[in-house]
């Protein structure tokens, strides 16, 4: 029987963890969608590793209280690699269908990239609030479908320039371009293992010349996949679940 699920924050557990509070918009999908009722079983996850199985103890309009009978292991193991996808902003259903297929594949964090080519520019501090608001909804949906109990992590948007220079870029850095770099099969080739990955991935009008000197100075690696020409948001896609097969638990 498929888990239904529902996510919480840590904080909405009591502290003996014997009991958890839903929200209102996870209540509603509980009561209006699913139909259920009092007693019926349910899954919790906390969006920090943990899952829990309970029952419905109480249930009103806008909030439900779950009795939890214990802790259970996740559907969904998380991947041993971790993995860090910098992504260049795309317009509108793009860069929302590529945080939910990241989520599905495992990924640890994504980093939203403004760059010079970008499809999308951030207008100011509130037009990226509003935007980070519906992309974490996007990863809290996500991970409920495909059974993680991790909740991948997105950050604010930041400049290319900044994020190729700082310190947020963990393990091996890999720059995917259309051009300039060494094939894809031939640096996994030459890695016999690596737990921490950083992917670098661009807009629909590619890198700059200076982008790419930028990465080369700052110590990444240039990778293309050679062959046919993909849209951006295809080649997020797709390298996410090369890396995963070769690096993580996609088999």
């Amino acid at each position: 029987m498929t888990r239904r699920r529902f996510y919480a924050p840590p904080e909405k557990f009591t502290p003996d963890q014997k009991s958890v509070a839903l929200n209102p918009d996870e209540t509603k999908h509980l009561r209006n969608v699913l139909r259920l009722e009092t007693g019926d079983e349910v899954y919790v996850f906390d969006g920090a590793g943990r899952e829990f199985r309970g029952e419905i103890d109480s249930l009103k309009r806008d909030a439900t209280n779950i009795r939890i009978t214990r802790e259970v292991t996740p559907a969904a193991a998380e991947s041993p690699l971790k993995l860090t996808m910098a992504v260049a902003l795309l317009k509108g259903e793009k860069f929302d269908l590529v945080i939910q297929k990241l989520t599905e594949l495992g990924v640890n964090c994504v980093v939203p990239i403004m760059t010079k080519r970008a499809d999308v520019r951030i207008r100011n501090d509130d037009d990226a609030d509003r935007k980070l608001i519906r992309w974490r909804r996007i990863v809290m949906e996500a991970t409920k479908q495909c059974g993680r109990a991790r909740l991948m992590t997105i950050t604010s948007p930041i400049t290319f320039a900044e994020f190729v220079a700082s310190s947020r870029a963990e393990g091996e850095r890999l720059m995917f371009a259309e051009r300039d770099g060494a094939q894809f099969r031939t640096v996994a080739a030459n890695r016999v293992a690596a737990d921490k990955v950083t992917a670098l991935v661009g807009s629909e009008g590619g890198w700059t010349d200076d982008e790419l000197e930028q990465a080369r100075q700052a110590g990444w690696q240039i990778v293309t996949f050679g062959g046919r020409i993909v849209r951006a948001e295809t080649a997020a896609i797709t390298c996410a679940a090369l890396l995963q097969h070769r690096f993580g638990d996609l088999i």
